[in-house]
């Protein structure tokens, strides 16, 4: 038999079977993988994204490391490197039959996801989107941000009411002109990480101002929690039962919007805009923003969030908890969770209460809390000393991921006991010694067994600190820089690091 004919009917077969696959344009890489990203050094690396076609052979190579795998039914391919060494620059080359992508400047070393709501989304230097923004010494920092082994992803600001597959945004080297967008308190936390381990340092951004809790969460999370599901319910019922605005509304707004940007004024806000758009709202933020970026390898989460709470402050440390449990479960690891408690200011959202709302999150494993309320700002939510921020967030992982011998903590209160008219109070993480800086110790209180607080004398003695109030005889309590701004409070351990708010009767865990 002639072999022509054969060869030329497998051939038409294949055609055939070619066009019979699904197309989907051209290869690609899932959005967190761009040129001058940074690899997680010493674990496995996930690397993913869609090819050409259905069932195409897509080939990764980087690093001398080659995988091949099969696109789904979908288009979708998920490799994963094996660990590698901290070093670089390497490339990244994806290739399908139909095409190849390459990526350039890649290194390998220590990646952090840092998220939150505005104080973590706070940048370097002010910008007209960062309005809000620019820290101490602003253009010093600027002008010193000469760093090419720190990289930082920062994703677009992007909600929605079921999960994405990508969120914008691009990883940018550390120059003097890029840092101004840098999440300042990410920025910092690299650059003082680096200095200690010399390796290349890429920070994951994913934030959004005025954002509570519940909105970086997952729906199945807060679904099979009976405390948390009537959010979750009232926020599908306000879906099921929205109305996008009329054409008419839209025009009277566009216009009303021009009027307001031609005179420099703050436009009015979109006329009733979907559930969705609100931070507020349960799933929002994990859909928009975070489920484009699981499973992408990380060694850790820095946390900033706690002063937009809506609903019961009761439920504030169940999202907490859920939040760091599942986002655990999505990396598949007991990933670290370092997060910061809410500075000093005159508002309400700043309450001592609230703090210890946050505070709860420390009987999780693998936690740990950065203090700020001695450096917050009376007037401003926004504090511009984002450099001790990163400083205390920098000793925590430096202690307890990286084995560094060095104290993380300031003071923590452990125990009291009564001596006639005075309470001795013992603490932990002394640091080389408990220190009242600038004067006296200030900010103590006590009371009686009826909970009526006064302002009290406080000495160290060694390791403790023992307070007492003239007109207090038989004190019951006492409690440290319980208040919103907590003015001249300055309990620290020779390491530099403050003391937390905190009060006997109910003590940190």
């Amino acid at each position: 038999m002639n072999a022509t004919p054969r060869l030329t009917l497998l051939a038409l077969a294949a055609l055939l079977a070619a066009f019979a696959r699904p197309a989907f344009g051209a290869v690609r890489l899932a959005s967190p993988f761009t040129d001058h990203m940074v690899l997680q050094r010493e674990q496995p690396v996930p690397i993913w994204g869609t090819a050409s076609n259905a069932g195409e052979l897509v080939t990764v190579r980087c690093n001398g490391q080659t995988r091949v795998t099969t696109a789904d039914g979908a288009g979708r391919w998920k490799v994963q490197l094996a660990a590698m060494a901290a070093g670089g620059p390497f490339e990244l080359t994806v290739d399908d039959a139909d095409g190849q992508v390459r990526l350039t400047d890649v290194l390998i070393g220590e990646v952090w996801l840092a998220s939150g709501q505005s104080n973590m989304d706070f940048t370097v230097a002010k910008t007209p989107k960062y309005y809000f923004a620019g820290v101490n010494h602003e253009a010093e920092e600027v002008a010193a941000a000469n760093y090419p082994q720190i990289r930082m992803f920062s994703g677009i600001w992007s909600r929605s009411a079921e999960p994405h597959a990508e969120v914008a945004g691009t990883w940018k080297v550390c120059t003097p002109e890029n840092v101004r967008e840098f999440s300042a308190i990410g920025y910092f936390f690299a650059r003082d990480l680096q200095a200690v381990l010399h390796v290349p340092i890429g920070i994951v951004t994913l934030t959004y101002g005025a954002s509570t809790a519940q909105a970086w969460v997952r729906r199945e999370a807060i679904a099979a929690d009976p405390r948390l599901k009537p959010d979750l319910d009232a926020f599908d019922a306000r879906v099921k039962a929205y109305v996008p605005p009329t054409a008419a509304e839209i025009a009277q707004w566009q216009e009303a919007a021009q009027k307001a940007k031609a005179t420099g004024q703050r436009g009015p806000r979109m006329p009733h805009p979907h559930p969705a758009a609100d931070q507020h709202n349960p799933t929002v933020l994990y859909n928009g923003m975070i489920a484009p970026f699981v499973p992408y390898a990380i060694r850790g989460i820095i946390w900033y969030q706690g002063e937009s709470i809506t609903g019961s402050h009761a439920l504030f440390p169940v999202w907490n908890e859920t939040l760091i449990k599942d986002w655990r479960s999505l990396w598949g690891s007991p990933l670290p969770f370092y997060f910061c408690q809410l500075s000093a200011q005159d508002a309400s959202s700043n309450s001592p209460e609230v703090r210890e709302l946050q505070a709860r999150a420390l009987a999780l494993p693998a936690t740990a809390m950065v203090v700020t309320v001695d450096i917050g700002d009376r007037h401003n939510v926004h504090p511009k000393n984002k450099q001790d921020v990163g400083d205390r967030l920098t000793r925590i992982a430096l202690a307890e991921v990286y084995g560094r011998k060095i104290e993380f903590s300031g003071p923590v209160y452990r125990s009291m006991s009564t001596e006639g008219s005075s309470l001795r109070l013992t603490f932990s993480h002394l640091g080389g010694g408990l220190m009242a800086r600038g004067g006296e110790l200030r900010t103590f209180e006590i009371a009686g067994a009826d909970g009526k607080y006064v302002p009290a004398e406080a000495k160290i003695e060694g390791r403790n600190i023992v307070v007492r109030a003239a007109g207090v005889a038989q004190p019951a309590y006492a409690r440290y820089a319980w208040s919103n701004y907590p003015e001249g409070c300055n309990l620290y351990n020779a390491a530099g690091l403050p003391a937390a708010p905190f009060r006997t009767d109910q003590p940190m865990p």
